[in-house]
């Protein structure tokens, strides 16, 4: 999707952030059993075995080639605690497993939402050199991009498993590569395989599962329709990619105009000066901004007509006007 083109054009775009998390959290939770007890290992014995008629008996000798650890008790090192983040720190904590969290920017809802045995530490370095598990939640920035490299490997833990549920780039393939035929990192669990980690030993690859549940289908459906209404009754914006979140409730008033203009200086007082020079009183206001767009909505004590459309549209900066009512 061109984003700042739809921007540019007052096309507002929304995503469902959340909607899907459960979904990945117990994917992830999958990952973290399957990378510490063979399983994959073990049914792929029996489907090999599947005609030996005594495999009842030959099965106690094979399967010491597939014994495993459990991960109670163990450290998981969790970077990032959004939705889904926040959510894997509390399975995990029900599992009895000791949990570290990093996220300089967790929200006041997923902090509410932590379980109070979490224990949160300042850096990432921390989580590197304490944990047993490390669990990447975060978005692909620059500053993001590779943080799974030969540097942050080389602090970790001997026998570290690594799950990248987030995005593909976050870990350096070539490190990963390098650490798993040394030991250094025992498996790499990734919902993100290319064409080198689909052919690396060590790593389980899983084709881009997190999200394809029922549930989390069916959650993004509903969240993207109320989103969407919200937006086309009200004019209020919520998880929005290219806009900034501006929400004024539902709409009670006589009259409502949304409008998204250029983040650039004396936006407002032209618009107040619009609706003074038609004796149109603004009973509610808000604007708000993100990069180089803003959007702003304004509530009425009257309903808004064709003039202050028109007036508003002649302001140099103005990208979309809309009236609600």
């Amino acid at each position: 999707i061109p984003l700042e083109d739809c921007a540019k054009k007052g096309v507002v775009v929304f995503n469902t952030p959340g909607a899907n998390a459960n979904g990945v959290k117990e994917l992830v939770v999958a990952g973290m059993l399957l990378a510490s007890r063979d399983a994959i290992g073990g049914n792929a014995w029996v489907k090999e075995n599947k005609a030996d008629e005594n495999i009842n008996k030959s099965m106690e000798k094979a399967k010491k080639a597939f014994a495993g650890t459990e991960i109670e008790g163990k450290k998981l090192g969790i970077i990032g605690l959004g939705a889904i983040g926040a959510k894997l720190a509390n399975a995990a904590v029900a599992m009895g497993m000791e949990v570290y969290g990093c996220d300089p920017y967790i929200s006041v809802e997923n902090a509410w939402a932590l379980s109070r045995s979490v224990n949160h530490v300042s850096s990432n370095e921390d989580i590197f050199k304490t944990c047993d598990f490390i669990s990447v939640h975060v978005p692909l920035l620059d500053d993001t991009k590779k943080m799974i490299n030969k540097d942050t490997i080389a602090m970790m833990k001997d026998g570290v498993i690594i799950l990248n549920f987030a995005r593909d780039l976050l870990v350096d393939d070539d490190a990963m590569e390098e650490a798993l035929k040394s030991g250094k990192v025992r498996k790499y669990v990734t919902d993100f395989p290319n064409f080198k980690t689909a052919n690396m030993d060590g790593v389980i690859a899983f084709p881009h599962l997190g999200a394809s549940t029922e549930e989390s289908e069916d959650n993004c459906a509903v969240m993207a329709v109320n989103e969407i209404r919200d937006f086309l009754e009200n004019g209020n914006i919520k998880n929005s990619v290219n806009y900034p979140a501006c929400d004024m409730g539902k709409c009670t008033a006589a009259g409502r105009v949304t409008i998204a203009h250029k983040n650039v200086p004396n936006m407002l007082s032209q618009f107040t000066n619009v609706f003074a020079s038609v004796n149109a009183n603004i009973s509610d206001m808000i604007d708000k901004s993100r990069g180089e767009f803003a959007y702003a909505i304004l509530d009425l004590d009257s309903p808004a007509d064709a003039d202050i459309v028109s007036k508003l549209e002649a302001i140099e900066g103005v990208i979309k006007v809309r009236v609600i009512k």
